[in-house]
């Protein structure tokens, strides 16, 4: 991100401020999804959190920490939705993560492609559903690195409040522990079959 984009956005530069939005839409999504929201409550927050970056982009101090500072509102904005709910609702559906950008593959990603073309769409439906039981930090983390385009480490530890230092040992162990129970399902069903 151009850290002067901040500055001209600030300044009314319309061009300037939807460079930042392009670049930072998937992460904010992904961060409000993050907390289980229904699609309404997520787009409540994923606006709040645009609505607050508009009016604080002339006091933000640090403009190449953008990223983590729009991680770390969605997150605030996140909670506030679910303290007033005081629930949240589970969703299966994954049409927040984005399209394929085999181009961009992440790590994460890797492991649901494993397998050959014609076994992809079997083991990556397998997957997702694993990736569902795993505990809910693992979840929460993988399901935030996930993102398209893939946040930096500093914005996935701003969106979960956790250290940066803790992000990359936790992103391995959570990825083993997918990696063993896909390992693990496959070897108990066979391998996906096609007619």
């Amino acid at each position: 991100m151009d850290p002067d984009d901040v500055a001209a956005a600030a300044a009314g530069d319309s061009a300037a401020w939807q460079r930042i939005v392009e670049q930072h839409t998937g992460l904010v999504w992904t961060v409000a999804r993050s907390f289980r929201l229904d699609r309404h409550d997520a787009e409540d927050v994923a606006q709040s959190t645009w609505e607050r970056c508009a009016r604080s982009l002339a006091d933000i101090r640090e403009p190449e920490r953008l990223g983590a500072w729009l991680a770390t509102t969605t997150r605030r904005e996140a909670l506030r939705v679910v303290e007033l709910r005081k629930r949240t609702t589970p969703s299966a559906d994954f049409d927040w993560i984005g399209p394929d950008r085999a181009d961009e593959q992440t790590p994460e990603q890797a492991v649901v492609d494993r397998h050959a073309a014609a076994d992809r769409a079997a083991y990556g439906s397998r997957a997702w559903a694993l990736l569902e039981l795993l505990p809910g930090g693992c979840r929460e983390l993988l399901r935030i690195l996930l993102a398209s385009p893939p946040p930096s480490y500093a914005e996935a530890a701003a969106a979960l409040g956790r250290p940066i230092g803790a992000i990359g040992p936790s992103r391995r162990r959570c990825l083993e522990q997918l990696r063993t129970r896909l390992e693990n399902s496959v070897s108990a069903d066979g391998p996906a079959t096609h007619d």
